[in-house]
């Protein structure tokens, strides 16, 4: 059984996953109570599922880019976990996790999620090798930048606000919104893709694995 912990912004999300079924899923806003709330919310999610901790065989943690904080309490928890069960860990960029669920287009895609300060994080994503995969840096801009950068036909998911939506929906010849449910960072599925990856042996060094944080013009933390 693997354990999904993705704590990238105010929305945190948990999920408990086998190879032929989501056992469980939470998500909900939290209002920078992930330290409070984390740690409780993976022990409910565990006892819904009737399961222990001792039955966790991999974690798979998203890894940013988000908030600096948040992403911190969450990696932190995922690793406090995986060396204290001796177990394997699987990071996963947060912006793959947003892009994982949208069906395949020959139009581009845009992933989104706060940044905090009233930014966004994004990136361009096209499909190679029959799934989604950046092929842009990530970008921290507005929402008004966001919508500049959109200039053909080009698919929008992730964490917007509704005046976010709004703004973005003016460029309506170009910019395609999904729905929120659509555009949603789900848990699930941030556990399916590590999942994936631990049973192809592609797993990370705990001590090592660090979030990916970006600065307000969008280089990465060193």
């Amino acid at each position: 059984m693997l354990l999904a912990i993705d704590t990238s912004t105010r929305w945190i999300g948990l999920a408990l996953y086998e190879e032929f079924q989501v056992l469980g899923e939470f998500v909900w806003e939290t209002h920078n109570f992930h330290t409070v709330e984390l740690a409780p919310a993976i022990q409910q999610l565990l006892q819904k599922c009737k399961k222990n901790p001792k039955d966790i065989e991999v974690i798979g943690t998203a890894l940013g880019p988000g908030s600096f904080t948040s992403l911190r309490i969450g990696l932190a928890a995922a690793k406090g976990m995986a060396l204290g069960l001796k177990i394997p860990l699987v990071g996963i960029p947060s912006l793959d996790v947003t892009a994982y669920a949208v069906p395949l287009d020959e139009r581009p895609l845009l992933a989104v999620l706060a940044a905090g300060r009233g930014r966004l994080a994004y990136a361009r994503y096209e499909v190679k090798e029959e799934k989604w995969q950046q092929a842009s840096d990530i970008q921290v801009k507005t929402a008004e930048d966001l919508a500049a950068d959109i200039s053909e036909p080009t698919l929008v998911c992730g964490e917007l606000g509704s005046e976010e939506r709004q703004t973005v929906s003016r460029k309506w010849k170009n910019a395609i919104l999904l729905s929120p449910a659509k555009a949603m960072r789900r848990p699930a599925n941030l556990a399916e893709m590590a999942w994936k990856r631990w049973k192809a042996d592609d797993v990370d060094e705990a001590a090592s694995l660090a979030p990916i944080y970006l600065h307000l013009n969008g280089s990465r933390e060193p």
